[in-house]
């Protein structure tokens, strides 16, 4: 923990604070200022009070931990979510809850990943960040952490309302392993399409409870920090030929393919395409069927075009997203050692990942 900043946010509420939250910062947008040359650099976070006033009046005592060098989401990879992983799991039993702020281009990965390395979570982890800097005039900045960390501290009966992996953006509360980035121009970065926001914030935060994971008070929580990396993404497109799919499938050393198909699961029916497939599954690599579609649903045998791929042995993601689906199959890969128990896993949701067909 050496090698990490640790600071003491100063606010007014310190010793009567409602509640204590962590703030994790790995890097992003969020956390950068321009400088006396107008350069963008790293905000210094004992002096976050100049820039949101508002938080001396939270009554939320706070404290900041930021990796030794902020992060571009775009280099985001399997360290760093063991690092945030670590963290939260040995800070988990000082604080009533935990704010990362975080890039958005692969925030969905990592708020994907954080849910499945922490099981029999009981507390909020709320990712959030910004489209523009905190010292911008009119940067998303200020509201989206002010918020995040209300979301972060709020109690109902002396519980967490929300003990759940979340990411907070532009006035809404999403399930982190639901969310997929949208945007890159507009506010509204995020979206989820399969599954219901948990929060709205307006004058006040309105909580969707039938949304959120129930807290569940005999759960402990349990830290597992393994991935493994060995996965590719296939798209599916019209006219892939032979020699372009047995190349990707031939990748060496890979374990896991996660296959974007579209509609409900369908691909080509053509015999290469599902010898290919089917060679593929025989020599121990587990493929993933997820849509394409933004909103999609994969049932293997809704049409004859894709009940092959529950005859050749690949697993349907129902309503999962890729991040998801990535993140899930790194994690079970590398934590199960039985081919068909993974398998059986990435079928069922762990965490709310994903909803089973009626």
């Amino acid at each position: 923990m050496s090698k990490y900043r640790i600071v003491n946010v100063g606010t007014s509420f310190r010793e009567s604070a409602r509640a204590s939250v962590l703030v994790i910062y790995t890097g992003g947008t969020l956390g950068m200022v321009h400088d006396k040359t107008g350069s963008l650099v790293a905000l210094q976070f004992n002096q976050i009070s100049r820039h949101i006033p508002s938080l001396k009046v939270l009554g939320i005592k706070l404290t900041v931990i930021s990796f030794p060098a902020p992060i571009d989401s775009s280099n985001v990879n399997i360290h760093d979510w063991k690092d945030l992983g670590y963290i939260i799991y040995e800070n988990y039993h000082q604080y009533d809850g935990f704010v990362v702020l975080h890039g958005t281009d692969t925030m969905s990965f990592t708020a994907s990943a954080i849910s499945f390395m922490l099981q029999g979570l009981n507390k909020p982890i709320i990712f959030t960040g910004a489209q523009l800097p905190i010292s911008a005039i009119r940067s998303d900045a200020r509201a989206n952490f002010v918020t995040a960390l209300e979301i972060a501290a709020a109690k109902k009966d002396g519980r967490p309302i929300v003990p759940e992996v979340c990411i907070y953006f532009d006035y809404q509360l999403m399930r982190g392993n639901r969310t997929f980035k949208k945007r890159s121009s507009q506010f509204a970065a995020f979206g989820t399409e399969n599954y219901p926001i948990l929060a709205k914030a307006g004058i006040n935060i309105t909580y969707f409870e039938a949304n959120i994971k129930p807290y569940s008070p005999d759960e402990k929580l349990v830290y597992r920090d393994k991935f493994k990396p060995n996965v590719i993404i296939i798209k599916i497109f019209p006219s892939m030929t032979e020699t372009v799919l047995r190349n990707m499938l031939a990748t060496p050393g890979i374990d896991g393919i996660i296959l974007e198909t579209y509609g409900s699961g369908n691909a080509p029916t053509d015999s290469w395409f599902l010898d290919a497939l089917r060679e593929t599954v025989d020599r121990g690599v587990v493929i993933y069927n997820v849509s394409q579609l933004i909103g999609g649903m994969v049932i293997h045998g809704r049409y004859e075009t894709s009940k092959y791929m529950d005859e050749i042995g690949i697993v349907p993601g129902c309503d999962i997203t890729t991040e998801a689906a990535l993140t899930k199959l790194m994690f079970l890969l590398a934590n199960e050692s039985d081919v068909k128990e993974v398998k059986r896993k990435l079928a069922i949701p762990l965490c709310g990942e994903m909803t089973l067909p009626n």
